[in-house]
């Protein structure tokens, strides 16, 4: 570390579904914590990123994306929760980033934008997906669209997937955050336990295997996450049901002759050694437990929490 006053404070990262919130996390960080697909309510739970740099450390908020009027109004117990935990991750930051996608500026950006000005908190726009824009030249002028009668402390254009311009955002970050010692060690990159994180994998492979086949009211419970040190390296023995609410359901994620569950359960492991930097064991069965995304105890049972 240098001799310059070193910084740290909470920054919460907001955003819509589906615009690079999880992947904008993942690149500060250095380190998968939080999972990526292009289905919407991948984030379903607040998630704590930790960036520890030269200049200090940013503990990164990251939040299932805010679900607007009609998440409001939804029935299901599991849109209300995860509207409350991104409201909740306002609570108690120094800054925000407010990230949306080049060329597209919405009615729940607008709203999104509105809460955290409400709040009171600096908000730094991230224009992510710029690699996308084939025409550059049509990015500054949107940017000056959305800048007009909106106070944001900076505007930073990047592409979070290519991992190109996040070293102006944090210099942008840390600037904004207060004059503090880190608050973790420096090799810690998440609140969130080991446990936990093989749940998400599996679930990001849910969402990658499946696409459009993906019943909404699917979820990962780890029912067994034991390190096993009697062999000459550490295994992780992990046990994951696979929850969903009909046998129709349940079909679909098996596949025929359990191909389907097979191969996520393969690209899970593969992606938990990657993290853990250890050799995975890993079982999935899929169970069915109906009205469980809309019973707000079940939810609980689950993981989920405001």
């Amino acid at each position: 570390m240098s001799n310059e006053k070193q910084r740290s404070g909470a920054v919460a990262v907001i955003g819509r579904p589906n615009v690079g919130k999880s992947t904008l996390v993942n690149a500060l960080v250095g380190a998968k914590i939080s999972i990526t697909s292009n289905r919407p309510q991948t984030t379903r739970h607040r998630l704590l990123g930790i960036a520890t740099f030269p200049g200090g450390q940013l503990q990164l908020v990251d939040t299932p994306g805010i679900h607007g009027e009609q998440g409001k109004r939804s029935g299901k117990a599991m849109n209300r929760m995860m509207n409350r935990a991104a409201r909740g991750a306002l609570e108690g930051v120094d800054a925000a980033v407010l990230v949306v996608e080049a060329g597209r500026w919405d009615a729940e950006d607008g709203l999104a934008y509105d809460a955290l000005h409400a709040a009171g908190m600096p908000v730094v726009l991230v224009v992510n997906q710029v690699d996308k824009v084939k025409d550059k030249g049509a990015l500054l002028p949107f940017i000056a669209k959305v800048s007009d009668g909106r106070e944001f402390a900076a505007v930073h254009p990047l592409s979070a997937l290519k991992r190109k311009g996040l070293e102006s955002l944090v210099e942008t970050l840390l600037a904004l955050v207060p004059e503090a010692p880190p608050m973790y060690a420096e090799d810690e990159i998440t609140d969130k336990s080991q446990r936990f994180l093989a749940g998400e994998l599996v679930r990001e492979q849910l969402m990658r295997q499946l696409g459009e086949e993906l019943p909404y009211a699917t979820t990962v419970e780890v029912e067994k996450f034991e390190e096993d040190l009697t062999g000459r390296q550490p295994i992780y023995r992990i046990d994951a049901v696979v929850w969903v609410e009909r046998d129709g359901q349940k079909a679909i994620v098996i596949g025929k002759g359990g191909e389907r569950l097979r191969e996520i359960g393969s690209r899970a492991r593969q992606q938990m050694e990657h993290l853990f930097g250890s050799k995975v064991f890993l079982q999935t069965w899929v169970r069915v437990r109906e009205g469980w995304s809309d019973d707000e105890a079940a939810l609980r049972s689950l993981g989920y929490h405001d």
